[in-house]
């Protein structure tokens, strides 16, 4: 019989902010890692090549392999598959950013939509065991009903970003179903921490605070995030990979669960469940860097929500985790990695 614990989990987005964390968690517990990553320019790529040595400088000799790929390229990506016949696949490439998704709609048309269709493929023909893959709090959308939870509908998304999200979901469904592929759909709630994306808030605000400029707060600061600390989001994906998805044995088509499926698949929202008012988080950011911030109120931007909570309930039943980094926590070490990393 063959040792499936042989084969290697594929992690895509591997220079991306989560996914370079979850690779270094996954090698330093003794997996196989390969990484594939297209490195394109949305964001300073040599932050993800810094990314990318730092995994290297850990990684045990023969554990780890990196290949620039893009999801778009689907013979590339499928060559990969039967070249390599992944046990694991954790999907985390996307064209991220809600606003930017405003500006050029058919960058997430292409990686969220086409190039999944390509993971799953690769997943359908190539034997993996299991996919887990990203989705966002962006679906819940015009949802107002907080906190969010994995059984309430969500067909308002307010940007295409979320639309790509939910689609998703769908396409990872009917994989599932017709095919018998075990998949868990992870709702992240904006994730934070050191080596996070310069165009997310964090990064934002401590570029525009330590260099005495001013930081621009939208919806004139009334707003509040589930703010979600690196460590407990990778934590999360971790159990996920260790878990595949099952059918609900008590899934009843007559009144169906959103969450779960007659097929093995699965949704779950990874948030920290303590939702920070926005003007919180910059006040614990200004205590961390030292540095009082200079806020520039402006109106609500389009695509925007107002707040995010994360019910996290039936991700702690499924793997018996649940996000708890106090916001205090994860923004001094944040604070702390963004002032030695950039030399400020």
């Amino acid at each position: 019989m063959t040792d499936t614990r042989s084969r290697p989990i594929l992690v895509t987005g591997a220079a991306g902010f989560i996914g370079a964390a979850l690779c270094q968690r996954l090698l330093q517990r003794g997996d196989q890692v390969i990484g594939i990553d297209n490195l394109n320019t949305y964001y300073d790529p040599a932050l993800k090549q810094a990314r990318l040595e730092a995994i290297d400088a850990m990684a045990p000799s023969g554990a780890w392999r990196f290949e620039q790929i893009a999801l778009e390229d689907g013979d590339a990506l499928l060559a990969l598959f039967a070249a390599e016949r992944p046990r694991v696949v954790v999907n985390l490439a996307a064209q991220a950013g809600v606003r930017y998704s405003l500006e050029n709609p058919a960058a997430y048309i292409q990686s969220n939509l086409v190039g999944f269709g390509h993971i799953l493929e690769g997943c359908r023909h190539h034997g993996v065991e299991n996919l887990v893959y990203a989705s966002s709090s962006s679906v819940y959308g015009g949802n107002r009903n907080l906190p969010f939870d994995e059984r309430q509908p969500v067909n308002h998304p307010v940007s295409l970003y979320a639309a790509s999200k939910k689609a998703n979901e769908l396409m990872a469904h009917t994989y599932s179903h017709l095919y018998g592929l075990p998949a868990t759909g992870l709702r992240f709630f904006t994730v934070y921490g050191p080596w996070g994306r310069p165009d997310m808030a964090p990064m934002l605000f401590a570029k525009a605070i330590l260099a005495g400029k001013p930081i621009r707060v939208f919806n004139h600061g009334q707003m509040q995030r589930d703010f979600t600390y690196i460590d407990d989001i990778v934590e999360g994906v971790l159990r996920c990979c260790d878990k595949p998805a099952t059918a609900n044995p008590d899934f009843d088509p007559l009144a169906p669960d959103p969450a779960t499926a007659a097929a093995p698949h699965r949704v779950f929202n990874i948030g920290n469940s303590q939702p920070t008012p926005l003007l919180r988080f910059i006040e614990v950011m200004e205590q961390a860097l030292g540095r009082e911030a200079i806020k520039d109120f402006q109106p609500m931007q389009p695509g925007d929500v107002v707040a995010t909570a994360a019910n996290t309930a039936a991700l702690e039943e499924w793997v018996g985790f649940k996000p708890s980094t106090p916001i205090e926590t994860g923004v001094q070490r944040f604070a702390d990695w963004y002032r030695a990393f950039y030399g400020v």
